[in-house]
This record gives structure tokens, sequence and C-alpha cells, in this order.
């Protein structure tokens, strides 16, 4: 999906804030470096809704990006790492695919299989391994 900011020609600008497969509150968060919760996105998106607005003006949209900003975690790669060692058995910077996914898609907020499979592509050795290291520096670098 592809987040769009327009103007109308009134000179009106915002975000297109309609409700299904079309763009998104949390796409354009997205696309603008942050990741939000899915609580996060609804509430901003219920807020929306309950004032009747199916645009969101940059002056409504500002507030809810400064609001997701300010409560991003500010965790580093040693962190993610650190709390992936916990799944390595063997302590040689590995752990089984299956478990990683297992991880991913119960705990915390859940990713979709289809996430896990994308996130984990080109990561998983010939023993079903993924190396979490080389993932989250992937991750977590700023290119």
């Amino acid at each position: 999906r592809v987040a769009v900011v327009s103007t109308q020609s009134s000179g009106s600008s915002g975000i297109n804030a309609e409700y299904g497969d079309s763009v998104q509150l949390g796409d354009v968060l997205r696309a603008l470096g942050l990741n939000p919760t899915e609580a996060e996105v609804k509430k901003a998106r219920a807020d929306c809704e309950a004032s009747g607005q199916k645009r969101i003006p940059f002056e409504t949209f500002l507030p809810i990006y400064l609001s997701v900003q300010r409560n991003a975690p500010n965790y580093s790669a040693k962190d993610y790492i650190e709390g992936l060692r916990v799944f390595d058995k063997e302590g040689n910077g590995t752990i089984s695919s299956a478990e990683l996914r297992h991880v991913l898609t119960t705990l915390g907020e859940p990713m979709e299989d289809k996430e896990v499979d994308d996130l984990i592509s080109g990561y998983e050795d010939s023993q079903g391994c993924v190396n979490y290291e080389d993932l989250i520096r992937m991750l977590t670098s700023k290119e």
C-alpha cells in the first residue's frame, strides 16, 4: 500500500482517513519512519472517526505523529540481541526459525506469518536457523 498526503483544489491538505483497504493512518506513520502499535493507530483512527473526518488535516495529524514519536521505545540493536539470546540454546548466535516464528506470531504485538516469512527471508540457513544478530543489525541499520 502507498500512503498519500494530498492537497485538495480548495488548498486544504490532509491524509486520506478512509478505513477499508485504502490508505490508512498507520501506513502513513510507518512511511514516516515510526513504528506505531496497532493500539495507537486504532485510538487515533477512532478519534478521527468520532469527529466524522474522512480526511485528517495536517493540524490533526501532527499531534498524532508527535504522540507516537514520543511514546516510541528507544531500544538499541544490543537490547534486541540480548532479548533473542534467551532462545539461543546452542549459544552460537542462531535460533531456529520455527521458534523465532512462534515468538513473533504469539508474543507482544503478533505478526502475521507472511510478515515473518518476509522478515527472515535470506537469513535462514540450511539447518532452519536464523542468525539473529545479523537479522537485528539489518533491521536496526539506518540505511
